[in-house]
């Protein structure tokens, strides 16, 4: 992997495949630049794919403390290595940080986002701030394990799948990434869907949904486009928020091609 320093110093490992446009892929919860291997690899046949891992994750350094805007300026680094623009994609939570990064001002002339984990209720940003507050506390004390089940009661993951997980390989690589759901849950802000800062995004803005994914998901999908000016849908038939990247790549890559 090649490496790029951003602001503070960190380093950020990043691979690129393929030619055309830059476009750079941001992964979410639990996730290294390798998540997105297999959909960089359908979306290099038109485009120079940046995956990368984000601060913290993998082969990238990590420089405390943690601020939502470290990671922002990973992206601009990741951005002036490129050529100093470039198509952004973010997956889950790592959709609403490229939401963030494109409202900072950051050169992307267009940006994508696959089902940002928003809440559709106001009435859940207290429930949002005890998660915050008890996440904070585990990882504090070290307790990466119970952070890790915390999160995925959090997400809806039945306990006795939780208990199996713990026995899988799987679970060495969560506890490692743990002191990153944080990050995510900043990155996340109160929860809710952000309006005023998506009413100030000038350019085009895909939200992709998956038919088959919860209705509350759904749901923060098309509350995100319609805060863009130039927002857009796109449903994806019988897909959930795991969703398979030989469906998701030519919706991104039609939408990427048309600037």
């Amino acid at each position: 992997m090649s490496k790029v320093i951003s602001r503070d110093g960190t380093p950020i490992a990043y691979e690129r495949r393929g030619e055309g446009a830059p476009l750079i892929l941001v992964g979410g919860a639990f996730s290294t630049g390798t998540a997105e291997g297999p959909l960089a690899g359908y979306l290099a046949e038109d485009f120079d794919v940046v995956t990368y891992d984000r601060r913290g994750r993998g082969a990238s350094g990590d420089t405390a403390p943690y601020a939502v805007a470290r990671e922002v300026e990973d992206l601009a680094a990741l951005i002036a290595e490129v050529g100093g623009s470039a198509f952004l994609y973010g997956m889950s939570s790592g959709g609403a940080l490229v939401l963030r990064a494109a409202a900072a001002g950051l050169a992307v002339p267009r940006l994508a986002v696959y089902e940002p984990p928003f809440t559709v209720r106001e009435d859940t940003r207290e429930d949002k701030a005890a998660y915050t507050e008890r996440l904070n506390a585990l990882l504090a004390e070290g307790s990466r394990g119970a952070a890790v089940e915390l999160f995925l009661a959090v997400v809806g993951m039945p306990r006795e799948f939780v208990t199996k997980m713990r026995q899988a390989p799987v679970w060495r690589s969560f506890e490692s990434l743990a002191p990153t759901l944080a990050y995510d849950d900043a990155v996340m802000g109160d929860g809710t869907v952000p309006a005023d800062r998506l009413a100030t995004l000038a350019q085009p803005v895909l939200v992709v949904s998956g038919t088959a994914s919860p209705g509350v998901m759904r749901d923060a999908a098309r509350l995100t486009a319609d805060a863009v000016p130039d927002g857009r849908q796109a449903s994806l038939l019988a897909q959930t928020h795991d969703v398979d990247p030989r469906r998701l790549a030519p919706v991104l890559a039609r939408f990427f091609a048309a600037a």
